[in-house]
């Protein structure tokens, strides 16, 4: 390679090492739009080490192009990656999932190729730039999928062994609805499948330390007044739990015991029995997670039935904004004081009094925030107060980043 291209690769490679943010969304779309990265895309624990990994696979073939334009990228095998291999087969994914890869690899090569047009207008140094740049893409992806393969390899090569890996597989097959007896099924998991269930999912972000974690679960078990767990470590940063009560712990005093650990975040599944209301429960609460992660919602606890009419009304993103602005109109910008003052007096079935001593605030006080909200409305609040109420709900557990 000439010094000019090794020059050219180093100015690309610097450019790359500082990605716009609407071109690194365009990569982690790619990475996590493909049909078999379905699983690992509406698991928002998934999603997110897969938005690290890529992101860090990017900055990693970039940084080591500037040190070495051109040379061979060795494979990235940092924290991000070797746990984000752990998680997969923890969840019973296999190598399907490092889809990811070259799917993204795809949407770099096109954002390389145009920063490689802007380098140079020469067609020899462009085309000596694309070739040595196109074999250092496709080599750095190809080992570094190897060798996270062979991570893969280890890992599901040790959760084969003792009673996590037959607990694991007993929840596997019980939430897929697979034939396993009840005995069986009760003796791998430490646990009576029998009377009530209710499920919870407990997870944090990156860097979160595995007690806090586990502090966290048992702050559910208390607030739930149950007496024991069932727990399945499903990654580094969650854990799928099962308590034998009735009822949902209540979620004002379960977001009161979390209050030491900001970084947890707690779904919690309808109440169930036997079975049927293991697997229900469980799959109500991935519901309830995915929701909150999808709009990245500041809540710290949900439970389905206090979420339920949100996540259906949130499921498709661009529609629940298209709702929100055709419902709330200016309300959508108003203060937040205005808007609870809306839906307290629809849950209220607008009885200004009741209103007042909900918020505790003066009666006259609710008759001005009314009156203002109807002045931002599309239409009178009389007239569609349930869908006001539904959109408000709905931004009440949206974070600002949605």
């Amino acid at each position: 390679m000439s010094p000019r291209t090794r020059e050219l690769f180093r100015r690309g490679a610097e450019a790359e090492l500082d990605p716009r943010d609407d071109w690194v969304e365009e990569l982690h779309a790619a990475a996590l739009g493909g049909p078999r990265m379905r699983p690992v895309a509406e698991d928002p624990v998934l999603a997110a080490a897969t938005r690290r990994v890529t992101l860090a696979d990017l900055l990693h073939w970039a940084a080591a192009n500037v040190q070495h334009p051109g040379q061979r990228v060795p494979a990235n095998t940092g924290p991000e990656s070797l746990e984000a291999a752990r998680d997969l087969v923890r969840r019973g994914l296999d190598e399907s999932a490092l889809d990811a890869y070259r799917a993204a690899q795809g949407v770099a090569w096109r954002r390389w190729m145009r920063i490689c047009f802007d380098l140079t207008p020469d067609p020899a140094e462009l085309r000596a730039l694309l070739d040595v740049s196109a074999l250092s893409i496709a080599t750095f992806i190809e080992d570094t999928v190897a060798a996270v393969s062979r991570r893969m390899a280890a890992e599901r090569a040790e959760l084969t062994r003792g009673v996590h890996a037959e607990r694991r597989a007993a929840v596997t097959l019980l939430l897929e609805g697979a034939p396993i007896g009840r005995a069986r099924a009760e003796a791998q998991l430490g646990y009576r499948l029998s009377g009530p269930h209710t499920a919870a999912v407990v997870w944090s972000g990156p860097g979160t330390a595995s007690g806090q974690l586990e502090a966290a679960a048992e702050a559910v078990v208390r607030t739930a007044g149950a007496t024991h767990r069932l727990t399945v470590v499903a990654s580094a940063a969650a854990l799928w739990l099962w308590l034998p009560v009735a009822s949902a712990p209540h979620p004002g005093r379960l977001a009161a015991s979390l209050a030491g650990h900001p970084d947890v975040r707690v779904a919690v599944g309808r109440p169930g029995r036997d079975v049927d209301g293991f697997r229900r429960s469980h799959l109500d609460a991935a519901t309830t997670q995915r929701m909150l992660a999808r709009l990245t919602s500041p809540q710290q606890v949900a439970r389905l039935e206090d979420v339920q009419l949100v996540a259906l009304l949130t499921r498709d993103p661009a529609s629940a904004e298209e709702f929100l602005a055709d419902t709330l109109g200016g309300l959508l910008h108003a203060d937040a004081d205005t808007r609870a003052t809306v839906l307290a007096h629809v849950r209220e079935l607008g009885s200004t009094s009741r209103t007042a001593a909900r918020l505790h605030t003066h009666r006259n006080t609710v008759l001005r925030r009314l009156a203002r909200a109807d002045e931002l409305l599309p239409r009178p609040l009389a007239e569609h107060a349930v869908d006001v109420a539904a959109a408000l709900e709905v931004l009440r557990w949206r974070g600002t980043a949605s």
